[in-house]
Order: C-alpha cells, then structure tokens, then sequence
C-alpha cells in the first residue's frame, strides 16, 4: 500500500484481532519460533517502511513487512525480509484454528524426532533440525531434515511421519539424497559422513530396494523408527530390499488380445492411428486406449464405455455410443485442438507419451527394436497401495536393443522430480528378473537371445521439462546403470522429434 501509516495499523489491529482469539503461534519459514504470547510484539513504521519486532528474553526478531501474502480466519502470513538476507521469508501468526492439520502433524513430530536424535546418537549434537519446505532446493515439508556433529565430522539426517502417505515415504531416499547433497556442499571445513535415513516402522522395503543401485559413498545408514517405544532399528538393506515383482506370461496376454480383437478392430477403424489396445496388467481385461487415455474396457465379453468410473453411470443414462465417444475424443483430444485447456486434451499426457512413443519407438533411440515393446510390466508392489512403487505398479515401456540388450524406459510429460528413482527401481526389477531367466520362460522377446549385460534406463521427457534435481540424484546412481536422457520438443504431441539425447 502506498499509505505506510495506514499499512502499519491495520497489521498492528490483524495481530490484536487473533491474539484476542485465542493462543497464536508464530513461525518464520516453516520453523515454529514460539507462541505469541511468549514475545513483546510490535508493529511500526519507519520511513517508508513497516516493521514487526518481536523479542523475549531468548530471542530478538526484527523483518521488514514487504507484503500480507494470506489472511484469513486464524491466520496471517506475511513475506517479510530479514536484514542482510536478499531472499523473502515468510513469518507466519496462526491461531489452533487456523493452523493445517497436517503441519501441526509434522511439528509435533520434529520436537520429538530432536530428542530422539539425542538419545540415540548421545555422542553427537543436534546442529540443525527443520521441516520448512525449500522450493529453492527441492526440500519438501513433508519431511524432517537436520544435521548431526561430533567436532568435525557430521551426518545429514532425514526422517519422515508414519502420518505421511506411503507415497510420501517411499520417496524419502529421493530428498535423502539431496539434502546430503546440499549438506556436503555447503560443509565448509567439515566432513559430512552420510546420511541416516528414518522410516516409520516396517516401512523400509521400497528404499531398502533402492538402495541396492546407490553409490557406495553416499554412505546411507537406513534405519526403522518403531513409534510405540521410540526407537531406531538398524535396517541392513541386503535383508529387506527384496520387492514383490512378477511377470504375466505373454500366453495369457495373447490369449486375452485374440478374444477381444474383434471388438479392437471394430473400434480402431473408427480413429485410424489414435486408438491402441493394451491387457491391463494383472487382469485378462483389455483397455482401448485413445491417445492413451482409456475410453472403454474389453471384459467378459462385453465392451464397457466411459472414460473414468465415475463418468460411467452418466455416459450410461445418455446412452453413449462407441461413434459419439470417438468423436468427442477425436475433437478434444486432437494434437491441434482448438482448446488446449479441455480436460480430454489435458488428461493422462503421459499415457499420450507413451502412446506415440510405442507406435515408433525407433525415435527414442534408433537402436531399439520396434518388434519387441511393451507397455505396462512387470506388475510390482511397494510399501502400500498407495506407495510409488505399487500407485503406479507398472513401467511405462520394456524394450530391447537390435542387438538383445534390455532397455528400460520412463516417460513423463511434466516435470518431475521423481524421474531418476522411479527408473532406477524399475531397472533394478528388469535386472533381477534378467538375472532369473524370466523373460524367455515368460514367452517375452520371442526368437531374440538377450544379452546378459544389464538394461539400459531411458529417462524420456520433453527438453525443457527434466526436474533441475536429475542430475544431482544421477551422480548418486551406480554407474552400472547406464543412462541415456532423451530430451523432446515441447510440442510432442504433433509427433515426437528428439532434441538431444546424452
């Protein structure tokens, strides 16, 4: 506002207003600083500037206001800056009612994860502890980073709630490894040893997995917090590292595919070239695929239309037709459709990805075979259903080189900062089964003798859209892994041109 008077009192009666309300709690960044009560607070102009300062007998807290981000109800935000800092902060006031359920969560879990650390690791201290999120850095709140030292050595320390989602857990390895990352960059004189990675009880598999394809000096020490008692168990990930993973027999395939190809046919010749037909992993149901968004589902018999369960029952009362489902999906879902923010043009771009990529998977890299790819195997399962490595459950392509050398390949359409684990794990997987013999027992790659050197890992993406943390987590990744990142044009939806490939 340019009235900085009329700046300062309203902030001054915002502050009044919620503390009448009721206890407030004041956090900087994420970091709970105290309650509100606990400070002098006051709000005051100076030259053409306001300030708030808040001090107690343990602290002294002075930020330039430059902007009320939130108000709400129970809640005040301000981007603030602090002196000598060029970057914005934000100083938070939140009321119990105004407080996210989920961060409350989170902070209860700190104040005791500081103290377990104590007790646990007696010999070091506790340096540093927050769960502020740093979009700057990639450092999610949903976890719970610090630093521990003994004089001059130190370990990054990243533990997550048994509160979070399976999903949130099962990517702790991923910001493990970049708040190692940052920590040793950022040392100075100091040796940071490795990192300690804190899972909730019986929930290690996944990284345990992981950790298997992890370069020995990151030096990871996994470990289970067992809630009830409070404390650490040590993970060895030899032991605990072995994920469900099997393969569907390519007989059963088949014989699903030639059941309902009538049906396929009959369909694909309304849409020549958009429509292709997959077994759903796991079922002996087939699902017709435009663009690579699913329309309908071949099962028992029967072609069931609707492009979502939850469209279904209204697709049924206007009595969809296969014709008038196409022709919408042919309007909308179009590479030069007019309105690039419908929903059917919008939804599942990966799955279009993926569509284009395996109707010529020649353009990925000119040394795959186009007779053998295929989409969506093995099925896998992870922490819980929906964990990232049972959510997803499947890989995008399984392919192989002219040559009989196994590729494993991962695409995604956006950025995705998940993209260098997530094909990491599915590698390890294609591995192993290699390793047992299963492709050629299963009836995969018919009439190729593969290779037994290990698969190669496609990272595929649009050029601009690969997440700036890949190449800190491929630095991490055994060199073993070999691989090849594939840059594509921002608009590979009008047909995929590779716009660098290294």
């Amino acid at each position: 506002m340019s009235d900085f008077a009329e700046t300062t009192a309203e902030l001054s009666r915002a502050l009044g207003a919620l503390q009448s309300a009721g206890d407030v709690e004041v956090c900087e960044d994420g970091e709970r600083l105290a309650e509100l009560a606990q400070f002098q607070c006051e709000v005051r102009q100076q030259g053409n500037a306001t300030f708030v300062h808040l001090w107690s007998e343990e602290r002294n807290l002075v930020r330039r206001v430059l902007r009320v981000a939130e108000e709400a109800a129970g809640r005040l935000v301000l981007e603030v800056q602090r002196f000598g800092k060029s970057k914005p902060g934000r100083l938070e006031f939140s009321s119990a009612a105004g407080r996210p359920a989920g961060r409350t969560s989170r902070e209860k879990f700190r104040a005791r994860f500081r103290r377990l650390l104590a007790e646990q690791f007696p010999d070091e201290r506790v340096e540093s502890l927050t769960s502020a999120p740093d979009l700057e850095h990639s450092f999610s709140g949903s976890y719970t980073r610090g630093v521990t030292r003994r004089g001059q050595r130190a370990w990054a320390v990243l533990g997550v709630s048994s509160a979070e989602n399976a999903s949130t857990i099962d990517a702790a390895l991923t910001f493990g490894l970049l708040w190692l990352d940052w920590t040793r960059g950022h040392a100075q004189r100091r040796v940071v040893e490795g990192l300690r990675l804190i899972l909730p009880e019986g929930s290690a598999r996944v990284a345990a997995h992981r950790l298997q394809a992890i370069v020995a000096a990151a030096n990871v020490e996994l470990y289970e917090l067992h809630e009830t008692a409070w404390r650490l168990w040590r993970v060895d990930p030899r032991d605990a590292g072995n994920l469900m993973t099997w393969l569907t027999p390519r007989r059963e395939v088949e014989e699903t595919r030639a059941a309902a190809r009538e049906v396929v046919e009959r369909a694909k010749a309304l849409a020549p070239g958009a429509i292709d037909a997959i077994v759903a992993p796991g079922t002996r149901e087939v699902a017709l695929r435009f663009r690579g968004l699913e329309f309908a589902r071949w099962r028992g018999g029967q072609l069931h239309l609707g492009l979502s369960d939850e469209r279904r029952a209204a697709q049924t009362k206007r009595r969809v037709t296969l014709g008038s489902l196409i022709k919408e999906l042919n309007t909308f879902r179009h590479p030069l459709a007019a309105d690039k923010n419908n929903p059917l043009y919008r939804a599942a771009a990966e799955r279009w990805l993926e569509s284009l990529a395996l109707a010529d998977i020649t353009t990925i890299d000119a040394r795959l075979n186009p007779q053998h790819v295929y989409p969506q195997v093995p099925a896998l399962s992870g922490s819980g259903p929906d964990s990232a490595g049972a959510g997803r459950g499947v890989m995008d392509l399984l392919g192989v080189t002219r040559d009989g050398r196994l590729a494993v390949i991962e695409l995604k359409a956006s950025e995705d900062i998940h993209l260098a684990m997530q094909g990491m794990d599915y590698w390890l997987r294609v591995r192993w089964h290699l390793q047992q013999g299963d492709f050629s027992r299963y009836g995969y790659f018919s009439g190729v003798e593969l290779q037994p050197k290990p698969p190669l890992l496609y990272l595929v993406a649009p050029g601009f859209r690969f997440h700036p943390a890949t190449d800190t987590l491929l630095r991490y990744i055994l060199p073993e892994v070999e691989c090849v990142r594939v840059g594509l044009n921002e608009d590979w939806r009008r047909g995929l041109k590779v716009v660098f490939r290294q």
